[in-house]
């Protein structure tokens, strides 16, 4: 089976400067973890989740560091504690969204699909055809999936 045979295609998205306020709104009224981020010309260019929504709500975490002859050493690199920052300062979709994100096209297998999620600890997968966003394939999704074939 084929990710065009199971995704979601009434899809919600968001634009780039869309505030994180009306993103929370989105989604609680929406019911839904997680919504695309797409350009003028409908491609996915970031996705924003409820956990990325959390940073709004945590204190910024400086990073360990070691000092060792007059120069400081980052114990878990400066790129984490970055992104964190970002996150926490954000005001837009921009800002609070992950930028590499995960899709696939909607002739994928749905077991690559639910290897993609396992793998990567993902919760939905932007399905694309000839690069723009077509439908949407979450865990939920999946679980439907898997329901039936066990029927």
């Amino acid at each position: 089976m084929k990710a065009s045979e199971i995704m979601s295609t009434d899809i919600k998205t968001i634009k780039r400067n869309t505030s994180i306020e009306e993103i929370a709104h989105i989604l609680t009224e929406n019911n839904i973890s997680g919504l695309p981020v797409v350009d003028d010309d409908n491609i996915v260019i970031g996705m924003v989740t409820q956990k990325d929504l959390l940073y709004k709500d945590i204190e910024p975490r400086f990073p360990a560091v070691v000092e060792i002859l007059g120069g400081l050493i980052f114990l878990r690199g400066v790129g984490k504690y970055r992104e964190e920052l970002r996150k926490v300062l954000a005001t837009e979709a921009e800002g609070i969204m992950t930028r590499n994100v995960i899709t696939v096209n909607e002739d994928t297998e749905v077991e690559r699909i639910a290897q993609l999620m396992v793998e990567k600890d993902i919760n939905r997968v932007p399905v694309l055809k000839d690069g723009r966003l077509t439908g949407i394939v979450s865990r939920a999704d999946m679980v439907r999936y898997v329901a039936k074939t066990l029927e």
